[in-house]
């Protein structure tokens, strides 16, 4: 039988690391942590899965760094690189171990995602099923390491995974509005790379036109009303963070 690494980056995620270990421990032959040096109990409860390796480094700007760190140090023909907020339910589990003893002739598969959102797992809105690969042969894929929302890079043929990964992103709004600081500080910085300035038609730009057609895509094409309040929320915040990429954009040029 195949055998089978998984990669996971990891800072400061003790409320999410046992629930994604405990999903993979019994049916992986080994799990590769690279831990930017938490603060918390990451490390301690993954030690606790008799199949961790834990590398310690650095917390990267750029986190995919760190996974690609994990990816490397994997020893297996096939990798399932996971972040530690996501679980893998049995049926992926079994699709999984299926799919890589039946020798296929792809070296990578796309795998769709279940987001969870002010207490339920969204269903439309452009949010699922929010494929991303995941799954891939080991020396035949990399993350470029250049954006937050990259895709592996596979030689080769990608497939798809037909069963869901559930992702546990945002427990609480709390932690959404984190998370939201920190993409839209990354996607300000890209419109830096731009070379996009702060003017008249821009700030039309950023706070009408892009925000307006996101939320229409979303709410109403994608049909996000159909997860009711969570599914508005959703396409509102995601709509209003150009704006809020623009306003770091105006205060970067100012500083």
């Amino acid at each position: 039988m195949n055998k089978i690494s998984v990669a996971i980056a990891t800072y400061n995620e003790e409320l999410n690391i046992k629930r994604c270990l405990e999903a993979v421990a019994d049916w992986v032959d080994e799990i590769i942590i690279v831990d930017g040096n938490s603060e918390d109990n990451t490390v301690k409860i993954a030690k606790q899965v008799s199949k961790v390796k834990i590398i310690s480094t650095t917390n990267k700007a750029m986190f995919h760094t760190n996974k690609q760190m994990a990816i490397d140090a994997c020893t297996n023909p096939w990798i399932l690189q996971l972040d530690a907020d996501e679980v893998v339910t049995p049926k992926l589990q079994q699709e999984i171990v299926k799919l890589i003893n039946s020798e296929p002739s792809e070296n990578g598969f796309w795998i769709k995602r279940k987001n969870y959102f002010l207490g339920k797992f969204l269903s439309k809105g452009g949010v699922y099923p929010d494929p991303t690969i995941r799954l891939y042969r080991r020396g035949l894929a990399h993350l470029p390491c250049k954006d937050v929302h990259e895709q592996a890079v596979v030689t080769g043929t990608v497939g798809w995974l037909q069963n869901d990964l559930l992702h546990y992103s945002d427990p609480t709004f709390s932690r959404y509005l984190i998370r939201n600081d920190r993409y839209t500080s990354l996607l300000a910085v890209d419109l830096k790379n731009q070379n996009i300035t702060p003017n008249f038609i821009n700030f039309i730009r950023f706070f009408l036109i892009k925000p307006i057609y996101w939320f229409i895509l979303s709410y109403f094409i994608h049909r996000g009303y159909v997860d009711g309040f969570p599914g508005f929320v959703f396409a509102l915040f995601s709509s209003i963070r150009f704006s809020i990429a623009y306003i770091k954009l105006y205060e970067q040029k100012n500083n």
